[in-house]
């Protein structure tokens, strides 16, 4: 569950939401007739924000209802672990290459334009999941999936945004929130209730076809409802940037995920250290991008602000961490533990439940009177509660129930919650206002980048220590060996994380004069560039569920 589309949420494990998932770019106004074709009248507004949040949950539960049904994929679609990595991964690594090209191509085009693109996009690319004829094909509509929802999701806020008066957006975003909040919690019990109920012997696919009516209509009423919308100013594209970026984590993450099959192969290392030399060939382009017409898709002048650095590697660590436990999380109770969907699903809900009621109160009470400690807090909590779930299931065995999974997951739920609502603030509090857009796009993109990495290192510290020859009787305990292993890593990375968070301001929800936030709300997260005004402050709170 990004998310919590990011992505696992996002599902694809990851906990990113539609709201934590969007930018603006710098402006200094609502959008204006200018920029608008037609204002839309209340009753046809109010349609057209149900038609994107239709389409934003749609993406949510589409990440987070993969997950739980991966180790059915795994059975009878026959794939192998690498190939299970990369339904989920190839998803979050096109989701993260596209953002912000996917939200400047809404400011340039239009907004209504490229969103029923990305809709109809999406709808057909789940077709193609759920009709996918072999592991191949299934890998490859989930990289068009992620593809399409990056130019959905960033146009989801823009529209409401070029919609709504200033008005209106208070109880726009509200409602925004519990749909959101509905999606993380939905999303794996309906994952699961489909692949249980094995619907006409489809078994897993439904958890895809039920994108095709939904995605639809979306598009009939799309087309009559919403109003376009185009920034005034919008960035040019950086496609060149875009190519170098998803080349170096190809290079990076398809060793890792093959080479445990292939042997670590010489070619694979040689992959993995030449990622690093295109990365340097990123920065390089970028520097004179930047100098030629100032639209680089990476602003690397942001680098030079201390807070902001540490956070864009606070952001990539935790997605890792992310990326690696959703999916052995869920192997360890479905293949391990041989238990069904359903009763995965169900025992995920305290986890859910715990992490909205934290981001709730971390950014309405916590954040405002400890500042950075509670993000600390957060971190060292998630690594508790995963250093109880690995004695709990040491301790326990094949025998261990849900209701004893409760204490950890809660801690944990608990922990993500004092972080994935007020990080993108902290970050951004420090960065000068003109560069708010660029800086929370590329927020939001390395933590889907570091997820895929996550999902990638799943090869090395869960599958890494699994017998490839186990006989019926030994999956269980490997399994539930693997998961132990694989959890150690995690609390490592939530120990750098704690400790990379030391450089964050330790007021992040005061922004100081000229930083990235409005006065309003500060650096709100609408990824994708577009140019309207940033979001209250209360959307944090309101968008930090599990993606």
């Amino acid at each position: 569950m990004t998310s919590v589309d990011d992505n696992a949420a996002k599902g694809r494990g990851e906990l990113r939401t539609p709201l934590q998932r969007t930018r603006t770019q710098p402006t200094t106004a609502t959008p204006t007739a200018l920029e608008t074709s037609g204002a839309p009248g209340a009753p046809h507004r109010w349609l057209a924000l149900a038609i994107v949040m239709t389409a934003a949950f749609m993406d949510l539960v589409d990440v987070t209802i993969v997950n739980i049904a991966i180790p059915s994929i795994q059975r009878t679609a026959h794939a192998s672990f690498s190939q299970i990595q990369w339904i989920t991964a190839g998803y979050a690594l096109a989701f993260a290459a596209g953002l912000i090209t996917g939200g400047r191509l809404g400011d340039i085009h239009g907004r209504k334009r490229i969103f029923l693109i990305g809709v109809g996009g999406f709808t057909l690319a789940s077709a193609l999941c759920g009709f996918a004829a072999n592991p191949e094909m299934l890998v490859a509509a989930r990289i068009l999936q992620g593809g399409m929802a990056a130019m959905m999701v960033p146009q989801v806020l823009s529209i409401v945004h070029a919609t709504f008066p200033a008005h209106e957006r208070g109880k726009v975003f509200g409602l925004f929130g519990a749909i959101v909040g509905l999606g993380a919690v939905s999303g794996p019990l309906l994952g699961a209730l489909l692949t249980e109920w094995n619907i006409l012997g489809l078994e897993w696919r439904p958890i895809f076809l039920i994108n095709l009516p939904v995605g639809v209509a979306a598009l009939l009423l799309g087309r009559r409802y919403i109003s376009e919308s185009k920034a005034p100013h919008a960035l040019k594209l950086d496609l060149v940037g875009v190519a170098l970026v998803t080349l170096g984590l190809l290079m990076l993450l398809y060793p890792l995920t093959r080479g445990r099959e292939l042997g670590w192969p010489l070619w694979g290392y040689a992959s993995m250290a030449g990622a690093f030399v295109v990365f340097g060939a990123l920065v390089a382009y970028e520097r004179r991008k930047a100098a030629r017409d100032g639209s680089p898709l990476i602003e690397l002048s942001l680098f030079r602000v201390k807070s902001f650095a540490a956070g864009i590697a606070v952001q990539t660590v935790f997605g890792v961490a992310l990326g690696i436990f959703f999916l052995v999380w869920t192997l360890y109770m479905q293949v391990g533990l041989g238990w069904t969907p359903l009763h995965a699903g169900l025992t995920g809900v305290p986890f859910s439940i715990a992490v909205s009621v934290a981001a709730g109160l971390s950014v309405q009470k916590l954040v405002p009177r400890f500042g950075r400690k509670v993000l600390q807090a957060g971190a060292l909590l998630m690594g508790l509660g995963v250093l109880l779930y690995i004695w709990e299931s040491d301790r326990y065995g094949l025998a261990i129930a849900s209701w004893q999974m409760v204490l950890p997951l809660v801690v944990m739920g608990v922990g993500m919650g004092l972080i994935v609502a007020p990080l993108t603030d902290a970050v951004l509090s420090e960065v000068p206002r003109e560069h708010a857009g660029s800086a929370s796009g590329l927020i939001n993109t390395v933590q889907q980048m570091g997820n895929a990495l996550g999902l990638g290192l799943v090869s090395v510290v869960f599958f890494g220590v699994v017998d490839d020859r186990l006989t019926s009787a030994r999956v269980g305990p490997a399994f539930v060996n693997a998961f132990q292993h694989a959890l150690f890593w995690v609390a490592a990375v939530m120990a750098v994380m704690f400790l990379l968070m030391s450089a964050l301001p330790k007021r992040p929800a005061q922004h100081v004069e000229g930083g990235g936030a409005d006065l309003e709300g500060g650096g709100a997260d609408l990824e994708g560039g577009g140019a309207q005004e940033p979001l209250p402050a209360r959307t944090k709170e309101e968008g930090a569920l599990v993606h």
